[in-house]
């Protein structure tokens, strides 16, 4: 299994990138949020992968970050979002937009995706919904419906631990997060939680 590539871009495209790790070129199907992120072409670039073996195929996605790769393994397992699909859902949200999406039951923010529908919308809400707060952490402590460090980490114990839904808790951490930015103080960030979750 390849967990992740570091190289020199080679070459991109708008639904992949190829990596040139020590002259083998490695053709990785990336996110359009991914491939805007990594830089030009003849920088230097790490990805997050996952691999998927088939009969017929072998493909590798590749993820600017930890949380990403997490929330395609999430989609995947849903039945009937195959890795095209997952990566359309996270090239149009960012994953603690997703996280509230799904913890608000927002089927049609991820409909907005190119190749879901309504249906499939609905089983995605549905299914991942009690999922949402079993995300690992990332190398950094990162959650993958929150993107900064231990204060978010801490933020959610502490809404789980007044009784909130894994599913709210998230939504509300990332909410506050986003209005405070990424450096924000623990009891701030679960002062403005607690009210957003109240909402």
């Amino acid at each position: 299994m390849i967990a992740r590539l570091s190289g020199t871009l080679a070459e991109t495209t708008a639904d992949h990138a190829v990596l040139d790790v020590h002259g083998v070129g490695y053709l990785v199907q990336a996110s359009t949020r991914t491939l805007t992120a990594i830089g030009p072409v003849g920088g230097t670039v790490t990805l997050f992968t996952e691999m998927q073996v088939r009969e017929d195929a072998i493909t590798l996605f590749g993820f600017g970050s930890a949380a990403e790769r997490d929330w395609f393994r999430l989609l995947t397992s849903v039945q009937g979002v195959g890795g095209r699909v997952a990566l359309a859902i996270l090239s149009v949200l960012a994953p603690a937009e997703l996280a509230r999406a799904i913890a608000g039951g927002d089927k049609a923010m991820i409909a907005r995706a190119n190749g879901v529908g309504p249906k499939l919308a609905l089983r995605i809400v549905t299914e991942l919904k009690d999922r949402v707060a079993g995300l690992s952490l990332g190398p950094s402590g990162e959650t993958s419906a929150s993107p900064s460090g231990g204060a978010s980490s801490d933020a959610l114990a502490a809404l789980a631990s007044l009784g909130f839904r894994p599913g709210e808790a998230s939504a509300a951490v990332a909410a506050a997060e986003t209005e405070l930015g990424p450096d924000a103080a623990l009891d701030a960030l679960v002062r403005l939680a607690l009210r957003k979750a109240a909402r």
